[in-house]
């Protein structure tokens, strides 16, 4: 069964970077797709960015557009989020899930949550 792990939060400045990872074990990794979702205080979660298993990225909103990038690495059943231009915006808690194949405009089509990672923006 597919267990889903995040890690690589912290806190950083304003402009500057993260990566987190999502990394599986329990099921191999390369036939679903990953979304990456976050949730800020007091606000709804939202999707991020999600890569199906051939590779095809979406994007969820124009909130991170050109500042974040999604990426998996089959061999090693990790799928990362490289943050660059970070924003006290962007401050939340950050989840992964799985969904068969292709990526969905919804979190509620994806299982196999994970416990997130804490995202501190801040100066």
């Amino acid at each position: 069964q597919l267990q889903l792990v995040e890690s690589g939060g912290g806190l950083a400045q304003p402009g500057g970077s993260l990566r987190l990872s999502c990394a599986a074990s329990g099921s191999a990794l390369y036939s679903y797709a990953i979304g990456w979702f976050r949730q800020a205080p007091g606000k709804d979660r939202e999707g991020v960015l999600c890569i199906s298993s051939s590779g095809v990225t979406t994007n969820y909103g124009d909130s991170v557009k050109g500042r974040f990038t999604i990426s998996r690495d089959n061999a090693k059943n990790t799928v990362y989020l490289q943050m660059n231009s970070l924003k006290p915006e962007d401050t939340g808690v950050y989840y992964c899930a799985r969904r068969n194949y292709a990526c969905a405009p919804s979190g509620i089509y994806f299982g196999s949550w994970g416990q997130g990672t804490q995202v501190t923006v801040s100066s």
